[in-house]
């Protein structure tokens, strides 16, 4: 649809070079070329925007005037807010969502701080990364129930970046000139939350740019096995990196492939070295929040909210650290300075964007495919639609301008979004509401947790992944239901503990495709019958009822075809067929041969004859004819040449099978069911047509069902002299119809049958 307008939007993210309407046009723009963009062409005075008919529902305005409806169409698009909340119902929904933001709330305190520990960061980041992207998804998110912030496997992910480009090592100083050396901590964080903030804006405007594309499909190729082994992986790899705060020992920071082995080693062998108090410390507040959490699982119904076990452990352990002094007397380590407010934003380092920028996208894609999972759970739940799309441009926003305040990469959890719903949450108006819980926590009450113990973080941690241990449970469950899925959960699993979670991630996913190929290398192949009184057509191996129609056999492959398969496909319908195909047709053609040596032998003796009966005619003198009884007596009967007229002398018919005492097929007509493609490539089309010409040879006619893809077939030049559209159907019957002759004899049907 084109929009004349007198000037240029100000929402356009293209605009064309100078042309004219039928230009762009022509380019596919009124057609939804780059569907997420506004065009706008400059003819002479005016401006022309060329706008997706999908994107406006109101009639083409006239002339000279801009469309309202298209840009208010486009807002509401980008920030659904401005859809929902004016219709929100305030009696309903508001009592609910306090209390599920009061409670989603204080499970940020604990989680912020725990996972910002996770990624290598100040504790102080996992605060703003619970503030800043949780506000930014109240104005562009679609999912009414996810509750977005930190989440352990991204966290995990971007730890291991940081403990690779960043280590410790890197920032030994010595102590008042002697030889013992510390970490500068200060120095060490600073530098990575900038790479951090610049991992962060990478997913996010990868995030964007892929949603502006509309390529929310790319999840597709993250399957559920793939992303639930891929997080069980991860959930070991929060657990050993964990296990260092849990028996308050110093380990070495290792990255690459084997790094979770070398982390474990290295702790194992350095637990004689553990600190008792910190030990137990962390088992203590493991067993209450397990036991709590359990109370409130069982118990879910009768509690108004959940107990928030983990902000009272937090609290409790803050408390006994500060007045007992744990760190001086026991050695237990704490979390240190927590700085209160607001910070100003700041601009990433360019020079990090070439180390990370691989990373960065992995965390996009595993960000989204965990936040659109729960969000279509929710929505199916719930009775309301997630757009995939706007859900990667509000993750992306969230991501891309939390990463200026300090944030790190953000997803959705499972357990803060399973309580935002429990407790009545509705809308993200709950979300905003534990934002403003953070935020104050960062104004007035963070710095009092400066004495929280690491042990008591790392706790939480380990109970919170409780839920992704559980997907073990998925080995047994994928051995009943499909073996390829349950191959590609454990080789994610195993791949992703020893390549590490970047390297993992990009093995696994190429796996899974590998899968893919593999399964349409190797499809089904059957060949199908009629089951009585009926126009279906079912696997006769399968099927009892279904029978295969006298001499004709149809075959049905359960994958398209293409150049990888289409040979298979020929060989395994040579094989249905029952008659080995090549071989009778090198047997034909080896007795032709022979007929035709024997033919050239036979006039090569006859034109012999012919010469010397000639000769003999030419020098043998005439005699009178009393002597010529005399000759013929006392010769005998002579040799007569019979000369032939041109239509006898004429070529013999083709010879048949028959004729040359060869087997015949026990069939006279192949149909190839082509339901299940739906393009082919050159190929197949050579392929096919070999097929044609091989059974037109063993005096079978081949026959096609379905016409999906007759357009490609005929660019591809398949049909000639010998393949024409009349041997192709819209259906398997109306091919078998043709075939057998039972058109008079066929039962009524509801719609005519039509031949391509």
């Amino acid at each position: 649809m084109c929009v004349r307008v007198s000037v240029c939007v100000c929402v356009c993210v293209c605009v064309c070079g100078q042309g004219d309407r039928k230009g762009a046009q022509d380019m596919g723009a009124g057609e939804g070329f780059l569907p997420f963009c506004i065009f706008v062409i400059r003819e002479k005075r005016n401006f022309y925007a060329l706008v997706p008919p999908r994107w406006c529902s109101a009639p083409a305005p006239s002339p000279g005037r801009c469309s309202a409806s298209t840009a208010k169409s486009l807002l509401f698009r980008f920030l659904p807010v401005l859809r929902w909340l004016p219709r929100y119902p305030v009696k309903d929904w508001l009592l609910g969502d306090i209390t599920s933001g009061f409670s989603v709330g204080i499970m940020h305190l604990p989680q912020g701080l725990a996972y910002a520990l996770l990624a290598g960061l100040p504790p102080v980041t996992g605060l703003y990364s619970s503030f800043y992207p949780v506000f930014l998804y109240f104005f562009f998110g679609t999912s009414r129930h996810n509750s977005v912030g930190p989440f352990a496997v991204i966290s995990v992910m971007i730890g291991s970046v940081t403990e690779s480009l960043l280590p410790s090592e890197k920032f030994f100083i010595s102590v008042n000139g002697s030889n013992t050396t510390i970490v500068d901590e200060v120095k060490r964080d600073a530098e990575r939350v900038q790479l951090v903030a610049t991992i962060t804006i990478l997913s996010g405007v990868f995030q964007v740019a892929l949603g502006l594309l509309q390529f929310g499909f790319v999840v597709t190729y993250l399957s559920d096995p793939l992303v639930r082994g891929y997080t069980t992986a991860a959930s070991v790899h929060v657990l050993i990196s964990q296990l260092k705060n849990v028996f308050g020992v110093s380990v070495g920071e290792y990255s690459g492939p084997l790094s979770l082995f070398k982390t474990f080693i290295e702790i194992c062998r350095k637990l004689p070295q553990t600190n008792v108090g910190t030990l137990v410390t962390a088992i203590i507040a493991m067993v209450a929040i397990f036991i709590v959490k359990e109370l409130n699982h069982k118990f879910a119904s009768k509690l108004p909210m959940p107990i928030p076990i983990e902000l009272i452990t937090i609290i409790i352990s803050t408390g006994i650290s500060y007045g007992v002094d744990l760190k001086s007397k026991f050695g237990i380590s704490v979390v240190g300075d927590i700085p209160s407010g607001l910070k100003p934003p700041v601009v990433p380092k360019t020079t990090y964007f070439g180390q990370v920028v691989g990373n960065a996208f992995a965390i996009a894609i595993v960000g989204y495919a965990i936040c659109i999972s729960l969000g279509k759970i929710f929505a199916l739940k719930h009775g309301y639609k997630v757009d995939s799309n706007q859900e990667l441009i509000a993750l992306g926003l969230s991501n891309f301008l939390g990463g200026f305040f300090q944030c790190f990469a953000i997803s959705c959890s499972m357990s803060r979004s399973l309580v935002q719903e429990s407790t009545g949450g509705n809308s993200q108006v709950a979300g905003v509401l534990s934002s403003l819980v953070i935020l104050v926590t960062i104004l007035k009450i963070g710095e009092l947790f400066r004495d929280l113990p690491k042990a008591i973080l790392a706790a939480i941690i380990i109970v919170n992944l409780k839920g992704m241990f559980k997907q073990f449970t998925d080995f047994r469950t994928l051995w009943k239901s499909n073996r390829v899925d349950l191959m590609i959960w454990i080789v994610t699993f195993v791949a992703t503990l020893l390549l590490n979670l970047d390297i993992g991630l990009g093995a696994s996913v190429a796996f899974a495709l590998l899968t893919v190929i593999f399964r349409t290398q190797l499809p089904h192949y059957s060949l199908l019958g009629r089951v009585a009184d009926t126009e279906v057509y079912k696997d006769v191996a399968e099927y009892q009822k279904a029978q295969e129609i006298p001499g004709v056999k149809i075959f049905r492959s359960s994958s398209t075809l293409y150049f990888a398969n289409v040979e298979m496909y020929a060989e395994a319908l040579k094989k249905k067929s029952g008659i080995n195909v090549d071989r009778l047709i090198a047997k034909k053609k080896k007795v032709l041969r022979k007929l035709k040596k024997q033919q050239k032998k036979a006039e090569k003796e006859k034109a012999k004859r012919k010469k010397g009966a000639t000769s003999t005619r030419m020098v043998k003198p005439r005699l009178p004819p009393s002597l010529q009884a005399t000759e013929a007596e006392c010769n005998g009967p002579g040799v007569a040449v019979i000369e032939l007229s041109g239509e006898e002398s004429s070529a013999p018919a083709e010879p048949t099978l028959r004729s040359l005492g060869l087997p015949q097929p026990d069939f006279h007509a192949v149909i190839l069911d082509f339901s299940s493609l739906n393009f082919v490539d050159t190929v197949s089309i050579k392929i096919v047509k070999n097929i044609f010409r091989d059974f037109r040879e063993i005096e079978v006619d081949v026959f096609v069902a379905s016409s999906s893809v007759l357009a490609q077939l005929e660019r591809g030049n398949f049909f000639s002299s010998t393949i024409t559209k009349q041997c192709f159907f819209p259906s398997v019957h109306d091919a078998v119809l043709h075939i057998s002759g039972e058109q008079h004899t066929a039962p009524v049907r509801t719609s005519p049958r039509t031949r391509l």
